[in-house]
């Protein structure tokens, strides 16, 4: 009999599969991934990649889960992979019962039950009773091959017309209120349609299978979608719409997009985004989220350019705040005034939303934005009440480093928001004359005359934090030559300062192949040698390095840290072709080195529209 799916699930969850598969080999970090060398085939370079729940390797093939992975590597049968995982995590291995064995029949056939639903519901589509609703997908933008791929179906008016339609299939009528297709009649009434006149959206679970269905009424009556009812299928808070498809989307590199309506997925989808997902009318909850982190580790929310759609950005905001760890992050796109994705994309085309997309900032940014729109803040008691907005934000985020780095960005901002005010304030009032200035100033806001704040600081010159920048960047290749081989195409890329910053890029370009060229040492010494010590000198002065740029800094460090300056090094036409790049670059390899390069560009390329371009120099070095 098979196993409980709950159990299986806690015992992957129980697993950590970085460390099961570095029993058999070696693994280093990637990003938030790992990778080595695939213990299935012999290989040199490393093209097995390990991820939160499961492995994949770029060379032969090989994929799967723990258990999947226990088998495969010890010749184990699937019973005895079981055992041997479920005793390391101290889990009873449940024993077969009749009831079980009922319920996971049961289950089976419910699974079956809607799938023949859905086919009967998407054959009605294509009769004459459902060409309304396919003239009205059709008009909405949906191609055949879209309307067949999300197989949307037709629901009649008529009563009885699911049971008629599965009546051949030996559907019982326990099975259709069971599987809430049919609702129970009362008071001796026979049991009737839970859906009827609507346009159908199958509800697919992460393996592709059909569990509950959403349902769209013609015209302008209400409520305009109903989701099926809770059953032994389908929980609503657990599921996304689009989750199967999304899964596929986010391995192939697509980005994760978390939008409101099934609609908005199926019309991205179509776009070519196939990501998106959306929750089942219900606001995001922390399982959808967690939902989310699992496809990636940066998904973007993207909700309806109304009242309403700020409301649900700032309620998902707040329910991820204390379930982002370390590396976990999300993005929002806002979009414009009346627009939805589908909207947007049936107005503009792809690249509108394109647009948005590359651009789209932190959450923290938006929602940081977001908290200030209708205040008025030259009075102190707006200014305490916005403080006190954020700093129950910044108390509900659970990881520490993450709350310290947001609090930071928060106060840097508000102090920048309120120097604005105050110097329009000021300009306010010199228009209005000296005297009139200083009244009114002093009436409207007397805690910004009272109570100076700091004056602002003086524009930090772009050409010393240039080269500052370039200096950080060649003193992580001297300490650490190893790397050069992934970036030396990327540094003769840039466009470096003329003085000992260009020519010490020339000198270790020009540095010839051979074994010594992970040596630090050597790469000093040859410098030295071909009249660059100076700059090598000034490269290395200690004042302001980074970590990465120390001789005990880690691998990920290290490139992390090259990365970093390479991106506060280019132009935003540049940083736009990177991004576009990475994201090639991550749709062919899948690489989570590909995925982290991509989110760092985005980041950088975020940072340089915001104006942080030399205002950020104080804070690059660690």
């Amino acid at each position: 009999m098979a196993l409980p799916p709950a159990f299986l699930d806690e015992l992957r969850a129980r697993t950590p599969l970085p460390g099961l598969v570095g029993r058999k080999t070696r693994l280093l970090k990637s990003g938030r991934n790992w990778k080595g060398c695939c213990p299935f085939h012999g290989e040199k370079t490393p093209s097995f990649y390990v991820y939160d729940d499961h492995f994949h390797c770029f060379g032969c093939g090989a994929h799967g889960d723990a258990i999947s992975f226990v088998m495969r590597a010890e010749g184990a049968s699937f019973p005895e992979a079981i055992e041997r995982l479920a005793a390391e995590a101290g889990m009873d291995v449940p024993k077969p019962s009749a009831q079980e064995a009922a319920r996971e029949r049961r289950a089976r056939d419910l699974h079956a039950v809607m799938a023949a639903a859905a086919e009967a519901y998407h054959r009605r589509l294509f009769l004459p009773e459902g060409r309304q609703a396919l003239d009205y997908l059709r008009n909405r933008g949906l191609t055949e091959r879209t309307i067949r791929d999300f197989a949307l179906g037709w629901a009649p008016a008529g009563r009885g017309a699911i049971s008629a339609d599965l009546r051949g299939e030996d559907v019982t009528e326990d099975q259709l209120v069971e599987a809430g297709l049919l609702r129970p009649g009362e008071a001796g009434e026979p049991a009737r349609d839970f859906f009827y006149a609507r346009v159908m959206f199958p509800i697919r679970d992460r393996r592709g299978r059909v569990i509950a269905f959403g349902g769209r009424i013609l015209g302008d009556g209400q409520p305009k979608y109903v989701n099926s009812p809770e059953t032994p299928l389908f929980r609503k808070r657990m599921g996304l719409y689009g989750l199967d498809l999304a899964r596929e989307g986010a391995f192939r590199g697509a980005p994760v997009l978390a939008v409101e309506g099934y609609m908005d997925v199926i019309a991205l989808h179509q776009a070519g985004f196939a990501g998106a997902v959306a929750p089942l009318g219900t606001a995001l909850t922390p399982e959808q989220l967690q939902e989310l982190w699992r496809l990636s580790p940066r998904p973007v929310l993207c909700f309806d350019g109304d009242a309403a759609g700020t409301r649900a950005l700032l309620r998902a905001a707040e329910t991820a705040l204390p379930l982002m760890e370390a590396e976990q992050g999300m993005a929002a796109i806002r979009l414009p005034q009346g627009q939805d994705p589908d909207s947007l994309i049936r107005a503009g085309g792809r690249m509108a939303f394109e647009h948005l997309l590359a651009a789209a900032p932190d959450i923290f940014e938006v929602i940081f934005d977001v908290s200030r729109e209708g205040l008025d803040l030259r009075s102190r008691e707006a200014q305490e009440g916005w403080q006190r907005k954020h700093e129950a934000w910044l108390a509900a985020i659970a990881d520490r480093p993450k709350r310290a780095s947001v609090a930071r960005r928060f106060g840097q901002r508000r102090r920048d928001v309120l120097r604005e005010i105050e110097a329009a304030e000021r300009r306010k009032g010199f228009r209005r004359g000296p005297q009139a200035g200083r009244g009114s100033i002093a009436a409207a806001t007397p805690h910004l005359v009272s109570t100076r704040l700091p004056a602002p600081r003086p524009a930090i010159a772009p050409a010393p934090v240039r080269a500052e920048r370039a200096r950080m960047l060649l003193a992580i290749l001297l300490r650490h030559p190893w790397i050069l081989p992934q970036v030396e195409e990327a540094i003769g890329l840039l466009d470096l300062p003329d003085g000992p910053a260009a020519q010490l890029r020339a000198a270790i370009l020009a540095w010839p192949d051979g074994p010594e060229r992970v040596d630090s040492r050597g790469l000093i010494a040859h410098l030295a040698s071909s009249g660059a010590k100076d700059a090598v000198d000034w490269a290395l002065a200690p004042a302001g390095l980074p970590l990465a740029a120390r001789a005990e800094a880690l691998p990920g460090e290290v490139e992390e840290g090259f990365w970093h300056f390479f991106l506060r090094l280019r132009g935003e036409a540049e940083l736009i072709e990177d991004q576009q790049e990475a994201r090639r670059m991550l749709a062919e390899t899948n690489d989570p080195a590909a995925q982290r390069r991509l989110i760092l560009v985005s980041e950088a390329l975020d940072a340089l529209r915001r104006g942080e371009g030399a205002a950020g120099a104080a804070g690059d070095a660690a």
